[in-house]
């Protein structure tokens, strides 16, 4: 089998990549400007829960994880939409809702001298953005597998993640200068109006029919992907401690720049996706995880060690580096899991494992944070990801009945 697919694929490599890239590009424009959107807020939420609406580190975590609980809670949903009715239509239900997050943190800034109302109605913003994250993640890579098939479902997964991440590279030093100009605001009307020109892209994009056959209980899905979904859990947590807590960590040690680490976070995880997008669907997603997750490892442990900004900079960029396969490593081996009228949920299911990670990381870094100082949650990244070696490990040896479909 294997035999086969590389003899096909490699007298044309070059032909085939550019024309998955092409029908890719409109798909992978349209995420990158709506999850421009989630990048604003990351460094600012921070600040503002802690700073102006004074509540403490504890809370900042749940603020942060919150988003990524309420993503987990439609992950189901998300992926039944997109494989029954089209993923198109979860695309576009994702931005119009991502719109809808924006008007509630408008709502948040307007109650900011009632500090419980300006956190109940931020709470409800990012839970909304869980859900608009949700369908607009999983309609995308469900849409891409369906335009140039599961075989380049790797590629789908690198691409998009291109996207996403580029938009946090971008968007967080964007949030810092609105912030500092307009104010929460600024953000607030920021996330109002990003996701509308999402969604007037998207609109105009041809649909990709549902496939047919008998669909997989969701339940029985996440059984599927279980494995695969744990390596990414694992690795997810060096990425969502960076998001929550990288501007109070900067405060701490008395530096400036926090916003520059999502930037060099964003740089390491697009270079790799340009220069290795190809390994995973060529040489097996186990092998290619089991480096990334030791690279990750490094990067986290390099933020926790670091004695000045430049070495907290090089974790950052060794973790998104490490992360950025990571992803569509552990993806790749889920995909081949299930059949293919259930692609959407397979998404969705593989996917609710780093809402589960960020999710429950958030709250729990928070508590380490107030017990321990902030570098501590950067130790915790490293050590999830080392476990994330034993799931890579596992499903290296259970490869060939994994690949032979």
């Amino acid at each position: 089998m294997s035999n086969v697919s590389t003899a096909g694929a490699a007298p044309t490599a070059q032909g085939p990549v550019r024309s998955i890239f092409a029908q890719l590009l409109p798909l992978v424009l349209a995420v990158f400007i709506g999850f421009f959107m989630v990048g604003l807020p990351m460094p600012v939420l921070p600040l503002y829960v802690d700073g102006t609406l004074g509540m403490g580190a504890v809370v900042v975590g749940v603020v942060a994880g919150l988003q990524f609980a309420a993503a987990l809670m439609s992950r189901a949903y998300a992926g039944s939409l997109a494989d029954r009715r089209g993923a198109r239509r979860a695309v576009v239900i994702g931005f119009v809702l991502g719109a809808a997050a924006g008007g509630l943190y408008l709502l948040a800034e307007q109650w900011s001298a009632w500090a419980q109302g300006a956190l109940t109605a931020l709470l409800a913003g990012r839970a909304l953005m869980g859900c608009a994250e949700s369908l607009i993640v999983t309609g995308a890579l469900s849409w891409g597998v369906g335009r140039v098939g599961p075989q380049n479902a790797g590629r789908v997964m690198a691409w998009v993640g291109v996207a996403i991440y580029a938009a946090y590279a971008l968007g967080a030093p964007a949030g810092m200068w609105l912030y500092r100009s307009a104010g929460f605001a600024g953000i607030a009307w920021a996330t109002v109006a990003i996701p509308l020109l999402a969604l007037a892209l998207v609109w105009r994009q041809r649909a990709v029919p549902a496939a047919a056959g008998v669909r997989t209980p969701f339940y029985r899905v996440v059984g599927m992907v279980s494995l695969p979904g744990l390596g990414l859990a694992l690795t997810s947590v060096g990425f969502g401690v960076i998001t929550a807590f990288v501007s109070l960590f900067f405060a701490q040690r008395g530096w400036d720049g926090a916003a520059w680490m999502f930037s060099a976070f964003g740089v390491g995880f697009i270079a790799a996706r340009v220069f290795f997008a190809g390994l995973p669907d060529k040489l097996g997603g186990a092998r290619v995880a089991l480096v990334c997750v030791l690279v990750e490892a490094v990067g986290q442990g390099l933020i926790w060690s670091a004695v000045a900004p430049a070495w907290a900079y090089g974790g950052a960029l060794l973790t998104g580096a490490g992360y950025s396969l990571a992803f569509p490593a552990f993806g790749v081996e889920a995909v081949r899991r299930v059949p293919a009228a259930s692609r959407g949920a397979a998404m969705g299911a593989y996917v609710a494992f780093l809402d589960v990670a960020l999710g429950l990381s958030g709250p729990l870094a928070g508590w380490l944070a107030d017990a321990r100082g902030y570098g501590a949650v950067y130790g915790m990244g490293g050590v999830c990801a080392l476990a994330a070696v034993s799931v890579a490990v596992a499903l290296r040896r259970a490869a060939p009945g994994a690949t032979g479909r």
